[in-house]
């Protein structure tokens, strides 16, 4: 049997300069104010940054009326406004070139989370997230990286498994109640035993 080989391709792209002050610092704000993980998740949304934006400038070399141009260029802006990272008043390539890296990271699914205040702070809002609390309309969603499209934002709530959106209470929960129910029934007997 031939063993097919897995193409991999690299969703991120390291920086040239390692040891760079300024890029470190931000890199570290960016870190803290939206809970990621780790560097790797901060250069992996610069790469699709740097895509879109690579699309973006070649096809404003082409000429404006270009058929190229027109159908690449209206995919491009209409997959940005469907996910809210550009505005529908902003569909033109130059616009493209102006978005920053804040824009992606306010469209996941963590971020989100957050600002719809199911979470209190952002690292709760990515452990929620991975302990399958949180709901994307029906489809319970385990990836705080996950960039939610406009139409989606309105249907972020908590599972309906979850304790918190009206599931079966949690394990400590539960034993907490049935410690409850032992001391109210047992406390008489358990006192009888000793005398």
């Amino acid at each position: 049997m031939v063993r097919v080989p897995i193409v991999y391709s690299k969703c991120y792209s390291t920086p040239r300069r390692p040891f760079e002050k300024e890029r470190l610092d931000q890199e570290l704000k960016l870190i803290g104010e939206y809970g990621l993980r780790n560097k790797r998740e901060v250069w992996r949304v610069r790469y699709t940054l740097a895509k879109m934006r690579k699309a973006a400038r070649e096809l404003l070399t082409l000429e404006e009326k270009d058929s190229r141009r027109l159908f690449e260029g209206n995919a491009l802006l209409r997959r940005l406004v469907r996910i809210g990272v550009l505005d529908e008043q902003q569909m033109k390539l130059d616009y493209v070139l102006g978005l920053k890296l804040e824009n992606f990271l306010e469209r996941r699914l963590q971020t989100q989370v957050f600002k719809l205040g199911l979470a209190k702070s952002i690292h709760h809002a990515r452990v929620l997230i991975r302990q399958r609390h949180i709901r994307v309309r029906k489809q319970v969603v385990t990836v705080p990286s996950f960039i939610v499209r406009l139409d989606s934002q309105k249907h972020i709530d908590f599972s309906l498994q979850s304790p918190f959106g009206g599931g079966r209470p949690g394990r400590v929960k539960r034993r907490n109640a049935k410690k409850g129910k032992e001391d109210t029934t047992g406390g008489d007997d358990a006192g009888d035993d000793d005398e």
